[in-house]
């Protein structure tokens, strides 16, 4: 079930309803909101209905005993396709989507369907797909094969090539509130305190996925140390090297990922409690340290000088007026 995304799962299933389904789906809206989930679950429910049995739930759901979620769930539906970063042999996942993983969707489309007569291709996300690649993909969804459809992931459709988001059907996906992120975290972590959960709501600004990924690598420590340069400042810079020096080196990449992602989180829940010149303060914060990240991110830049950086973004707010 994909909680929080109504409007989304109501549009693509009357549009799955009319039997006149757009054959290309643009899913845009912020990261871990719920997009590849619905992007699975959605060709799920449309190989199901191809298939056969009629399925009588509503939405996009499919039961689990049907013959289709089955040959989903152990990867080996001849019909189906998931683009996505693959494993490097050296460790971690590579940088883009490459343009022999979209031309090796030929196959798909060059042969007879098996199950039924609907084919489904998933890429999470297009934003990772190199220049070449997005160029071949393109060439596909304006030749598209017959009862084909592909589900597009988008974290930043804005950087997407305009001629491939015109071909697409869009469909936004909000940031999630409070309920539905506390179910959603109820049901993936059920022992979890309600004080943790409770914590991660607050600092996941509307995405699950960022809620579990600072659940699952401890960040708490990271979260303690940015909270006292935030309140308490660094004026010797101490405590910002500290912080910089502790997610040096290969093995800290996904903390350093998640730490970007927590930064502006920590200011926001921080400026909710301010007021006067400090809230101002911490709103221009705010936008500094999404920046800081979001460019840190899309060039690859040094991890120590970026933390020491977002150091004195935090440290900032707590300069006196």
């Amino acid at each position: 079930m994909i909680l929080g995304q109504g409007r989304a799962v109501s549009r693509f299933a009357d549009a799955m309803r009319s039997g006149a389904i757009h054959h290309a789906w643009l899913l845009a809206g912020p990261r871990g909101v719920g997009k590849a989930s619905f992007a699975r679950e959605a060709t799920r429910r449309l190989l199901a209905e191809a298939a056969g049995p009629p399925i009588a739930l509503p939405g996009i759901e499919t039961p689990e005993e049907h013959p289709i979620a089955h040959f989903l769930a152990a990867r080996s539906h001849p019909d189906y396709r998931e683009l996505v970063r693959l494993e490097r042999k050296e460790g971690g996942l590579g940088r883009n989507i490459s343009i022999d993983q979209v031309r090796s969707l030929g196959e798909l489309f060059n042969s007879t369907p098996f199950l039924s007569p609907w084919r489904a291709v998933v890429i999470d996300s297009a934003d990772d797909l190199e220049a070449a690649a997005a160029n071949a993909l393109l060439k596909m969804l304006e030749e598209p094969p017959a009862n084909c459809l592909f589900l597009l992931v988008a974290h930043a459709p804005g950087r997407l090539l305009p001629t491939i988001r015109s071909r697409c059907r869009r469909l936004d996906f909000q940031s999630l509130d409070d309920d539905a992120m506390t179910s959603i975290l109820k049901s993936i972590a059920p022992g979890q305190s309600e004080a943790e959960t409770a914590r991660l709501v607050s600092l996941a600004g509307g995405s699950a996925g960022r809620a579990l990924d600072f659940a699952a690598l401890d960040l708490a420590p990271l979260e303690e140390a940015a909270t006292v340069i935030l309140r308490e400042g660094d004026r010797t810079n101490a405590r910002r090297s500290k912080l910089a020096q502790g997610m040096s080196g290969k093995a800290s990449a996904e903390r350093y990922a998640a730490f970007l992602a927590l930064v502006p989180s920590l200011i926001a829940r921080e400026a909710r409690q301010l007021d006067g010149p400090r809230r101002e303060r911490a709103l221009d914060a705010y936008a500094q340290a999404r920046e800081t990240a979001a460019v840190a991110r899309r060039l690859g830049l040094d991890p120590a000088a970026t933390i020491f950086q977002l150091g004195g973004v935090l440290a900032g707010v707590a300069s006196l007026p």
